[in-house]
């Protein structure tokens, strides 16, 4: 049975520069589209989403505009930037590298 699970530190801004691979969302769709692609495992907290969309803002990775949404409320949409697109590309190679060496521990035991 899944179970829901905290995020490992320091993955959160990488999930949401990929989900915006995928094209331009606001901050719930951004937390549901990583929800449903974990199938329900990984959830982002409204407290943890919308500082962290901020810090991207601010580092340049992200662009925001307002629009409005299929339920014609007004939000704001996150698009990523060619700085975020690099940015993730740094982040999945640590990632990547992290992960191998953490395989490489659990089987040397």
């Amino acid at each position: 049975m899944a179970r829901k699970t905290d995020l490992l530190p320091g993955t959160l801004d990488m999930l949401i520069l990929k989900t915006l691979t995928r094209g331009s969302l606001h901050g719930y769709g951004i937390a549901l589209s990583i929800k449903n692609l974990s199938d329900d495992i990984l959830t982002v907290e409204e407290g943890s989403l919308y500082p962290a969309l901020q810090r991207l803002l601010l580092q340049g990775w992200v662009k925001a505009e307002w629009k409005s949404t299929e339920t014609n409320r007004r939000a704001r949409y996150y698009t990523l930037t060619a700085a975020g697109r690099t940015q993730l590309s740094h982040e999945l190679s640590q990632f990547e590298q992290m992960i191998a060496a953490i395989t490489r521990v659990l089987q040397g035991a």
